[in-house]
């Protein structure tokens, strides 16, 4: 799980366009909230790894899952506007968000 959070939170400095495109409009300073939530993703992701900051890294992956959500919510909408092909992923990945909660939740433990 550490693994994959550090993954895409680097992916958010390397490949920022792809998370601004998918920003809700109403959000000021998208590119420094990309920025931002790539960075508390790689940090969430590393706490996850030493046992005496896997709670701490949890609760900050889940409250990321959360506050994102408007963003896959955003793609969803966009997609649909668009009739992109990715649609259905778009969708799938709404509920699975919740799943991805799930998984962090169980690292409070």
């Amino acid at each position: 799980m550490a693994a994959v959070y550090v993954a895409a939170g680097i992916n958010h400095f390397i490949n920022p366009e792809i998370y601004i495109g998918i920003m809700p409009p109403w959000l000021p300073f998208q590119t420094e909230l990309v920025y931002i939530s790539g960075g508390v993703e790689v940090a969430g992701g590393l706490l996850l790894l030493p046992a005496a900051s896997r709670n701490i890294g949890a609760w900050i992956i889940i409250g990321l899952l959360l506050a994102i959500f408007p963003a896959n919510i955003q793609m969803a909408i966009n997609y649909y506007a668009t009739k992109h092909p990715m649609l259905w992923l778009a969708l799938l990945r709404l509920p699975f968000q919740f799943v991805l909660i799930w998984w962090a939740w169980k690292f409070t433990k």
